[in-house]
């Protein structure tokens, strides 16, 4: 049975680790704070004051158990992305708060590379590390959060939200994959900064609507040359992370670009973000065209096997990510809509669904949680769709029925 809610209002100064916030209630500055969640170490307090945030209403119902500290380790000094870090096994809700924040936090990561560059200032390798290293928590953590929060794009954002889920699911795949963690900091490190290079591409290339001529597409391939230059400059940054940003689009059969490398050629981190990249970029919403389902992409990944993609690293990554990834949107056999909100390992296709929309009368139904795989639920899943079909604000019904 769930616990009543213990509202109170407490000073920035009185939160602890461990407390959850419902919602901010006074703060200074202009920066909107809307999300709610679990303040798990004091880096995440610290950020909420460095965001001005004075007051905050906190459910102390739902505090989480603090795990004991030797006193002698309270004495060393700790950097943000080391402070209080856990890989104990969490669910889903308790994680969703942690992956939201450090998502926001990665976005604005990309907002500030992105200015620095065209400012001609120097990249800090340090902010990127501490943000694959906190993907990787908390992926280790339960890897549902983060992949459920990537599905949620906001329009008109995809430059700075491509580099963030690509981060996450090369953080994701290379779990599965068994990498020890300096490997795979160093894939979702280089996953965050491969297309960088971007922001050296002209707006009026980058968001046409229409078919590119020549010459802008020629222009276009180069991001992947500037991105390499601009890694290059970055010291301490490892060879592995500046290789998958080198060659994301490269493939298989050589018909990749900067330049055109056939299989011995390609590392197997060089395969891993090509599928990763190319899974992100078709089913993101873009200016020139409409984005697609996750299955639908992983469909036009296996058919474009072994000519472009490794299949073998492409059947790892499907394993790792799920037939129906969290996040997506599904259509039920009762002409119902839900969002995925677990995988079901022993049967994917038969993952636990939050109902929500009903089909046929177009209308916002009661939320509520079905498990497919239970014997005594008699559905199925149709297929993936497209919120837009159904005229669905999915970031609106993620803030208010799944943040919650």
């Amino acid at each position: 049975m769930t616990a009543p809610a213990q509202l109170k209002v407490l000073s920035i100064a009185e939160l602890q680790p461990g407390m959850y916030v419902v919602s901010v209630h006074k703060q200074k500055g202009s920066v909107e704070i809307k999300t709610q969640g679990w303040a798990r170490t004091e880096a995440v307090i610290e950020q909420l004051k460095n965001k001005g945030v004075l007051e905050l209403v906190v459910d102390l119902s739902k505090t989480l158990e603090q795990p004991k500290v030797e006193a002698a380790a309270l004495s060393e000094p700790v950097s943000a992305a080391s402070s209080g870090r856990t890989r104990e096994k969490v669910s889903f809700e308790q994680e969703l708060g942690q992956a939201n924040i450090l998502y926001q936090q990665a976005k604005g990561l990309q907002k500030k590379a992105f200015a620095d560059i065209e400012a001609g200032r120097a990249l800090n390798l340090q902010p990127f590390q501490d943000c694959a290293t906190g993907f990787i928590d908390s992926v280790f953590r339960n890897q549902d959060a983060l992949l459920c929060i990537s599905r949620i794009r906001e329009k008109d954002a995809y430059l700075l939200e491509h580099s963030v889920n690509v981060s996450i699911l090369m953080t994701i795949f290379a779990k599965q994959m068994k990498f020890d963690e300096k490997l795979i900091q160093q894939l979702a490190t280089g996953a965050l900064l491969h297309d960088i290079g971007k922001i050296l591409v002209p707006d009026s290339i980058l968001n046409k609507p229409g078919k590119l001529t020549a010459e802008e597409f020629a222009e276009m391939r180069r991001h992947v040359v500037y991105s390499h230059e601009i890694l290059q400059q970055i010291p301490g940054l490892s060879p592995v992370s500046i290789d998958v940003a080198a060659v994301h689009h490269e493939r298989l059969d050589g018909k990749g670009y900067p330049h055109g490398l056939v299989e011995q050629q390609i590392s197997v981190y060089g395969r891993m973000i090509a599928i990763v990249d190319t899974y992100d970029a078709i089913t993101a919403q873009r200016c020139y065209k409409e984005g697609q389902t996750g299955i639908s992409a992983l469909k036009i990944l296996k058919r474009e096997s072994p000519q472009s993609f490794d299949p073998v690293l492409l059947a790892q990554f499907i394993k790792a990510i799920g037939i129906h990834p969290v996040g997506t949107l599904v259509k039920l056999s009762n002409e119902k809509l839900g969002i995925v909100l677990k995988a079901n390992e022993q049967d994917p296709l038969r993952p636990i669904v939050k109902v929500f929309y009903n089909c046929k009368f177009r209308r916002y139904i009661e939320v509520s949680v079905v498990d497919l795989a239970s014997n005594k639920v008699d559905l199925e899943i149709e297929g993936a769709v497209m919120p837009e079909d159904f005229g669905i604000d999915m970031i609106r019904f993620f803030r208010q029925s799944v943040l919650e």
